[in-house]
């Protein structure tokens, strides 16, 4: 009794207070935690607001270039590709683009037995939907196309309609980045110049792979800077503000290298990784679009097409500059979906 009588201390009212005081102290917010609260909430936000103004300025550039691309260099809205034994005549251009997507195909590996054809196509970044009805006639498969642009969309509707390919192919407005399809759809997953609007890479390339099946192959052809050598922390400043340059006039994000892209497939655990740099293949088509702007049917149509075309034409002598520096590289990566 008399230990019992020990331990049991007489109630004292300022211990509960203590105890009250400890509890509203832990209650009480943290400034410093709440500042860092406040500045990740406001970068978030920012983040989130320069993702969506780029996405406007892409669909904006495109609703308004397209219709001027299309009457100068035809439905393939990409680079060509050329012998490099070989000039390059004027003819040439239009069917240097469709060699193109043959080239791509043929690296990436697609089978060309007619039993393992491709039957279900996603062409991401689709413009008015060239590549979409060439690998529909091609394969015979069903292809979906999407891109941020109506203008486009409804161009390239109507063209497949004018083709007879409208139970073939079908386009939408749709990001990249958050697809409208369901996991591991498609037997072919197709991206065409699109790759360099993208302004999380690591995203961009998820999205692809979630919406392939298992086995799809997965085709990325994009604009890249070169690989970094192991002495470098980052490009040097000149190239940064080249690049810089193009991307104000094309609505692009931060760049990214050939490297950086086999790294993510890598991540993702994606198989028979590739790539290529067909910097040299497609060294003809810049002179030749800047060419083309200089004529008076080219000159005329920019002038109606609005600024942003203007701006976009006037930066083109800054694409050749970055291809003979050997920082832009024009790069193909392929892979495919584990089975």
């Amino acid at each position: 009794m008399a230990t019992l009588l020990r331990t049991c201390q007489p109630f004292d009212p300022r211990g509960l207070s203590s105890a009250r005081r400890f509890e509203k102290e832990k209650r009480k917010p943290n400034p410093s935690r709440v500042l860092h609260q406040r500045r990740s909430q406001r970068s978030s936000f920012r983040a989130a607001m320069a993702a969506e103004g780029l996405k406007k300025g892409i669909a904006e550039f495109y609703n308004e270039s397209s219709g001027l691309w299309e009457s100068i260099w035809g439905e393939h809205m990409h680079h060509g590709f050329y012998d490099t034994t070989t000039p390059a005549s004027v003819s040439d251009h239009r069917s240097a683009q469709i060699r193109m997507v043959d080239e791509a195909l043929r690296f990436a590996g697609v089978p060309e037995d007619s039993s393992k054809w491709p039957k279900r196509v996603v062409d991401v970044g689709c413009g008015i939907g060239g590549s979409s009805r060439y690998l529909a006639k091609k394969y015979g498969a069903q292809c979906q196309g999407i891109t941020l642009s109506p203008v486009q969309a409804q161009r390239a509707q109507a063209l497949a309609v004018a083709e007879g390919l409208a139970d073939k192919v079908s386009f939408q407005v749709a990001d990249a980045l958050d697809q409208p399809f369901p996991d591991g759809h498609f037997d072919l997953v197709w991206s065409m110049e699109s790759g360099e609007h993208m302004p999380d890479k690591n995203k961009f390339v998820s999205e692809l792979t979630r919406v392939a099946a298992p086995g799809a192959t997965i085709i990325i052809v994009t604009w890249c800077h070169r690989d970094l050598s192991p002495s470098e922390d980052s490009l040097k400043p000149d190239e940064i503000t080249l690049l810089s340059k193009i991307c104000n006039a094309y609505y692009l994000p931060e760049w990214c290298s050939p490297s950086d892209y086999v790294k993510i497939a890598e991540s993702l655990s994606l198989k028979d990784i590739k790539t290529a740099d067909w910097s040299d293949n497609v060294a003809p088509f810049w002179p030749a679009v800047i060419q083309s702007a200089f004529t008076w049917k080219g000159f005329m149509s920019l002038l109606r097409s609005g600024w942003k075309s203007i701006k976009g034409a006037l930066v083109m002598p800054l694409m050749i500059e970055g291809y003979n520096k050997k920082l832009i590289k024009f790069t193909i990566i392929t892979c495919r979906k584990p089975e």
